[in-house]
């Protein structure tokens, strides 16, 4: 099966049913998940962007605070515009150091050339995500995110992700949070379609949560 590319929710739909036909250990998962909503953001500079920005954030602040960067930025962030942009607009729009840190090197390295994004487009989904880590405080997490959700790619899959193994744990009652490697060992049964699965196993921790009366 060769990997597709999840432009839209009908795509997605159609990647869902495949990667239950492959695994029907995850039916009852989403017998409690539902059909999970396809997730995407825009590609390149500014997705990455918005990526880095939502890192240890609450959907709400990293919303406010996105479309304050965006604003400073003057539209869509744009690595030039980055890469001139002063500090205190930086700061003035919500961002930590750390985050202008990580997103002014991210723009160097763009810049310079250090990694090409529309290469990174190409490539096999794991291999992707390691040339990624090539950028300034990007880590494989990050990496495979910005895979999943700015590109659309149907086998990027963060295995370091809490929430996805808390769900692994769950859902395949493993009496406990499920462990990175374990988690990562396991996905490979859903290859090419491991971020669809991904999709899943988040919709199914919000589904969880909500159920115990805890946040989703």
């Amino acid at each position: 099966m060769k990997e597709p590319l999840l432009t839209d929710q009908g795509v997605f739909d159609r990647a869902f049913a495949q990667l239950l036909e492959l695994d029907d250990r995850l039916v009852p998962v989403a017998e409690v998940a539902g059909r999970p909503a396809l997730r995407r953001r825009p590609p390149g500079f500014s997705g990455l962007c918005a990526v880095v920005i939502a890192q240890q954030l609450s959907v709400a602040s990293a919303r406010a605070i996105s479309a304050r960067f965006e604003a400073a930025m003057g539209g869509t962030p744009t690595v030039e515009a980055m890469l001139a942009a002063p500090v205190e607009t930086l700061r003035g729009a919500g961002l930590s150091a750390p985050k202008i840190r990580t997103l002014t090197g991210i723009a160097r390295a763009l810049a310079e050339g250090e990694v090409d994004l529309e290469a990174v487009a190409r490539m096999e989904a794991d291999a992707a995500a390691e040339v990624m880590t090539r950028l300034p405080g990007i880590g494989l997490w990050t990496a495979d995110i910005y895979l999943l959700f700015c590109l659309g790619r149907a086998d990027a899959f963060p295995h370091g992700d809490l929430a996805l193994q808390v769900a692994m744990g769950d859902a395949f009652e493993l009496g406990g949070r499920c462990t990175a490697l374990g988690l990562r060992a396991i996905a490979e049964d859903w290859r090419p379609l491991r971020g669809v699965a991904a999709h899943l196993l988040w919709a199914y921790y919000g589904a969880r949560r909500a159920r115990l009366g805890a946040p989703a």
